[in-house]
Formats: structure tokens, C-alpha cells, sequence
């Protein structure tokens, strides 16, 4: 089979091969953004955006086993697309406008090539039509930037990943020459524009990380190649000893995922890009069951309940508690973490736990019960669908799948099963210690949210004072526009940074009160979770005010305000019309203004979360407000250091 390996796709089409180059230009529908993409010694292309240069040429290219000869052109196909997609889960927007022009480039050995150009991102993406088995070996994907760019880059040690990083600022230099690893989503800039480097269409292959190239001074795709041999070290983390000399084995003719660039001349509008959404293959099937909502988590809080008449801990008469908290203040689900069964023999379930009571007791409250799993215990098909049918028979309306740490093209695979399998028992999946969002959450909606990121779970042992409000009001711009984010917020107990401390049981956050309460509007998980101890909770009704009406999904998201590692204000409509607005700052306070022109003509009552004049000492100060506005007000939103604002506006 040696013989008839061949770069089939950029890397081996010599110019002895071809009478003379062969290029192409591909525009969006503005016309701002044009790719080129030429084909004399490999396939190269290069971007430009408002006339410069954003990307400079750097070659792409494909290397399997089922061709054994260059790479010739067949044809070339330009078609455009104008439509309107309407998401089953609405993250950002309930409809979606999906237009681009496509260029198609077709080769004799069974293969294509795929670029789609949008107003606000390009793609590209190869296209096998090989009926048989085979390899893909390697997959070039270079991104040439430039040395004067910089990177917001998510910094890692090696493929076995949570994903869960800070986003370091560094040169393109740096990185190349330090041959710096990098998770993606990973965020560029060069000649004043934004460039965000990610992916779509993740299914049935290997996820695409990036790594500095020390030779040429550009940034290269990386590929976690097949695993051949693992180990199990504990009970969850499977370790990969020995890789195989290919990236994926495919059956057939298949797409592989969408290499994607966003592109944006201002910060906020990586907060509203939804390319990854529109280039996932859409759903088949009847998903009009998928429920979003919000859910009362108790790791975080490590079921440190209190003023009770029973002990607290993992049992019945805690979980109870929790249900009880989710069933008053209207929310649609509780979850149990680890801790419930045996995290290897789901079966075992936990002595002081009686799952037949918890569903009957969660069924009569009309509050949806979200059981954490240990991947490694469904990993086998048959324990997973054992699983399945034991929480159908409990009614249990999501799973929490963790620990997975890798995303080689097994593991990937893994992510559909379980997707899949979740599905047919009408389920909803939360992925934690998981990759980014790369198009699943698209094709099968019912995979409602992603961690991923570092987010308050790591603020209980975080000696490190760096899950803090400059990373918050950073990975929304980096993180975010690859899908939703289970950072798992709402701390009731709060400290500015220089009082603030680690503690396990009783874990508090960086920043205000109200910088919690607008992660709400301004973070989005359709299964959004309230992180704290219900008893918090009760203690503060004014915040559970807020907390029991925002929703977890928007019909409309407009960003007014926001700057990369320094604020954030958002607007967004809620399925029910409402409004919700949300501001968030990093360790400096500052004052913006919320324009209400996105208001129909009216009155509306406004009520305000807003920082405490004593916040900047005391963060968990915090005042509640009314006033009356109408779409030409111009509302003082002033934040605290670490600070934020939220409020509700409804119709009078």
C-alpha cells in the first residue's frame, strides 16, 4: 500500500504536473473579504479583508492512502446561498441569517475541495468520495498571520486536555518559535483585524489544535493522530501510550470538518458569530422535545447545606433539598454529581441514595433530574445503553458525561455514541472535562452544552487568583464563539481579589455580586446552572429574583459595548419578549451607557441590578432598582472593579 500514498491535496502537485497555474478568487457577499487560492506547486491561498493582506499565502493540504498519482484539477464550481435557519436551541438568536458563495474545486483522484466565504468568516474543508476503506494519513492546515500579529492563545502541554486554559497573550513570533501547542479555539490579530481560528463539523475524525512552526514563523493545524494503545490511570483518565501512523480510518465517501476564520474588524462581533453553528450539519429527526433551562448544581457548593434537620451530604433528604429549591423558584432541573453510584459500575448506586424515591419525589415537582457520569463507565456500547434504558425507567432527562480529556478521532466518535444514544431516550448531554464545541451541539440539539473552559468549578483550588474578571470578560470573545459555555455561575459569596481565598466547601468568587448575576445575560448555556448552595439562595431573595426569570436561550442578541480582556455589555430578548441587559468589567471599574433603541416604541419598567457603592470593598454589596425608560433612554450603567450590572425590562 506504500506505493500508492501520495499528498493528494497541496503538499505533492508539482508544477511539472500542470500547464500553468491555476487560481481562483472566491468574495463574500459584502465583497470586503476575498480569498485567493492558487494551485501551480501545492494549493496556497491567502486573505484580504478591506484591500490588505490578513493572511498571507500558506499551503493546505491532504495526505491518504487511495490515490497514487498528482493531483489534477477537474473542474471548478462557484454557487452562493442566501437562507434562513431557525435553531431548536436558540443560544443566540432564534433565526439565523445563512449567507455565503461557495467555491468548489473538483480533482480527477476522487476528491474536492470546499471554500465558503461569509461576511464575517471564511471556511474551507476537504471532501473524500473514495467508496472503499482508507487512511488519511495528514492534513496541512497552515495560517501565515504574520510576524507582527498577536495571539490570544489557549496555551497547552499536550493532546490529553479538559481544554479548560487562560488565554496568554502572545506574539506570532513567540509562538512559532517556541512551537507552542494550542487548543482551539485560539484568537489572532493582524493589521487591525480580529482573526478566530476553530472548527466544524467534527464527526467521525480527529480535532484540529494549532502549534507554532519554528521554520517558517507560521502557525500549524495539529492533529492527535489515531490511538493504538491506552491506559487507564484510576478510574477516569484514559491516557493514550502509542499512535498510529494515520489521523482517521474512513469507510466511504465523507466531509471533513470546516476549518473556520472568523473574521471581524470589532471585538463584539466575535460575540455574536455563529459560524460554527451554520457549517455543522443539521439535525435530522424530531428534536422538539429538547428543553432547555436552568439547574441547581451541588459540587460547587459540596452539599454544604445548612439549617436543616438532617445530616448534609450525598443522600436522599439532600437531594431532596435541592429539588425542593429547583420546584420553588421555577427551575426545570437539579443535578447529581458525582457521588451518586460508583463511578466505574453505574449499577452500584450510593447506599444513602434512593434513586426510585429521588425520581418519584423529582417527577411529582416537575423538576428534571441531570445524573453525572463517569465517561469511562458507558464507554463499552452495551454499558452505555444499560445506562440509558436504567435512567429512562428513573425518568431522568439529562446526563452529564465528564473526564473525557481528548479528542482523537476515537473519542470523538465516543461524543456521537453517546449523543446518539442520549437522543433515542430523549436526553440531554452535558459534556464536561470535554473539547470545544465543534458542530454537535447542531446535529444533535439535544447535546445542550459544553465546559471547556475555565470557569468557576476551578475558582474552589484556584491559588492562583486566576479565574478572575479580566479572564471573564476575555473567553466570551475566544471560547464562546465556538458555542455554548458551561462556566456553571452565580456565587453568592463574593470577594474582591486582594480578600478573596480558596476554600473547598464553602468556595467563593473574584469580583461583585452583580458581576455573577450578569454572567446570565452575558454567558450562554442553554443549560444553564446556578452553582451555589440553595441555602445562599434563600438567604437572598433579591438575587433569586432575577435568577428565577432570566431564561437559559434568547430570541435576539445585540452587543452594544465590549472590548477583549476589559467589558462586555449585552442586550438580548427573551422567548417571552422581555429584555434582559448585562454589563461586566475586568479588575477596573468603569461607567458605560445603555442605549434603548433596540426597544420598540412604549413604556417599560426597568429593574436594576447594580454594584453597591461599598463594592469595590465589600463585593457582595449590591442595590436594587426601578426606573421607567422608553427606546430613547440613555441608562448610566456604573461597575465597580470586578464589577457588573444586570436588568430586567418588561412592558408596562
Amino acid at each position: 500500500m506504500n506505493d500508492k500514498r501520495a499528498w493528494l491535496i497541496g503538499l505533492m502537485i508539482s508544477a511539472a504536473c500542470t500547464a500553468s497555474a491555476q487560481d481562483y478568487e472566491l468574495f463574500s457577499p459584502d465583497r470586503k473579504t476575498v480569498v485567493h487560492i492558487s494551485m501551480k506547486d501545492s494549493v496556497r491561498y491567502s486573505v484580504l479583508h478591506n484591500g490588505k493582506t490578513i493572511l498571507q499565502p500558506a499551503a493546505i493540504g491532504l495526505k491518504t492512502t487511495f490515490s497514487g498519482g498528482p493531483l489534477k484539477v477537474a473542474g471548478a464550481k462557484k454557487t452562493s446561498a442566501d437562507a434562513l435557519l431557525y435553531p431548536v436551541v436558540r443560544q443566540k438568536n432564534a433565526v439565523i441569517r445563512d449567507h455565503y458563495r461557495q467555491l468548489e474545486i473538483r480533482f480527477r483522484d476522487r476528491m474536492a475541495l470546499q471554500w465558503r466565504a461569509y461576511d464575517n468568516g471564511v471556511a474551507w474543508r476537504w471532501v473524500c468520495e473514495e467508496k472503499g476503506k482508507y487512511e488519511v494519513l495528514e492534513e496541512r492546515a497552515d495560517f501565515a498571520f504574520g510576524p507582527e500579529g498577536r495571539s490570544w492563545y489557549p496555551r497547552e502541554d499536550g493532546f490529553f486536555s479538559h481544554n479548560e486554559r487562560l488565554y496568554q497573550e502572545m506574539s506570532i513570533d513567540s509562538i512559532a518559535r517556541q512551537k507552542t501547542l494550542a487548543s482551539l479555539p485560539a484568537l489572532f490579530t493582524t493589521k487591525g483585524v480580529r482573526i478566530l481560528v476553530t472548527e466544524s463539523g467534527l464527526q467521525d475524525y480527529a480535532g484540529m489544535w494549532l502549534r507554532g512552526d519554528s521554520l517558517t514563523g507560521m502557525i500549524r493545524g495539529a492533529f492527535p493522530h489515531y490511538p493504538l494503545k491506552t491506559e487507564l490511570q484510576g478510574d477516569r483518565f484514559e491516557v493514550v501510550r502509542e499512535r498510529a501512523r494515520y489521523i482517521a480510518k474512513k469507510s466511504g465517501p465523507a466531509a471533513l470538518p470546516w476549518r473556520i476564520l472568523m473574521i471581524a474588524e470589532e471585538d463584539k462581533a466575535l460575540l455574536v458569530n455563529e459560524l460554527v453553528y451554520q457549517l455543522a450539519a443539521p439535525a435530522t429527526g424530531d428534536f422538539s422535545w429538547v428543553k432547555p433551562g436552568k439547574a441547581i448544581w451541588d459540587w460547587w457548593n459540596d452539599n454544604n447545606i445548612s439549617g436543616v434537620d438532617f445530616r448534609a451530604g450525598i443522600n436522599t433528604e439532600t437531594y431532596k433539598y435541592y429539588i425542593d429549591f429547583a420546584a420553588r423558584y421555577g427551575l426545570e432541573y437539579a443535578v447529581l454529581d458525582e457521588g451518586w453510584s460508583d463511578t466505574r459500575r453505574l449499577e452500584w448506586i450510593n447506599p444513602a441514595v434512593n434513586m426510585d424515591e429521588l425520581a418519584r419525589y423529582a417527577a411529582e415537582r416537575k423538576v428534571g433530574l441531570v445524573l453525572w457520569v463517569n465517561w469511562e463507565a458507558v464507554a463499552k456500547p452495551e454499558r452505555l445503553q444499560a445506562a440509558m434504558q436504567q435512567f429512562s425507567k428513573w425518568g431522568v432527562k439529562a446526563i452529564k458525561v465528564d473526564f473525557m480529556q481528548r479528542d482523537d478521532q476515537v473519542m470523538v466518535n465516543y461524543y456521537e455514541a453517546v449523543a446518539k444514544a442520549a437522543a433515542a431516550h430523549r436526553m440531554l448531554v452535558d459534556f464536561h472535562g470535554a473539547h470545544k464545541p465543534a458542530g454537535l451541539q447542531r446535529t444533535y440539539p439535544n447535546v445542550i452544552t459544553f465546559e471547556g473552559v475555565y470557569g468557576l468549578e476551578q475558582s474552589k483550588g484556584d491559588k492562583s487568583k486566576s479565574i478572575d474578571p479580566d479572564h471573564n470578560v476575555t473567553f466570551p470573545f475566544i471560547r464562546m464563539a465556538a458555542g455554548p459555555a458551561d462556566y456553571t455561575p452565580g456565587a453568592m459569596r463574593n470577594a474582591q481579589k486582594e480578600h478573596w481565598a480558596p476554600n473547598w466547601s464553602k468556595p467563593m468568587s473574584i469580583g461583585t455580586r452583580c458581576h455573577q448575576l450578569a454572567m446570565y445575560v452575558i454567558y450562554e448555556s442553554p443549560l444553564q446552572m446556578l452553582a451555589d448552595n440553595p441555602t445562599h439562595y434563600y438567604r437572598e431573595p433579591g438575587c433569586m429574583e432575577f435568577l428565577a426569570a432570566v431564561p437559559a436561550v434568547w430570541d435576539t442578541t445585540i452587543v452594544q459595548q465590549a472590548a477583549i480582556g476589559s467589558h462586555i455589555m449585552t442586550v438580548r430578548k427573551a422567548p417571552d419578549g422581555s429584555w434582559y441587559a448585562g454589563a461586566m468589567t475586568n479588575s477596573k471599574g468603569r461607567s458605560l451607557t445603555l442605549e434603548t433603541s433596540f426597544l420598540p416604541a412604549g413604556k417599560y419598567k426597568m429593574q436594576i441590578w447594580q454594584d453597591g457603592i461599598n463594592a469595590d470593598r465589600d463585593a457582595e454589596d449590591f442595590k436594587m432598582s426601578e426606573m421607567e425608560i422608553d427606546s430613547r433612554s440613555q441608562v448610566p450603567v456604573v461597575l465597580q472593579p470586578g464589577g457588573g450590572w444586570v436588568a430586567r425590562i418588561v412592558s408596562k
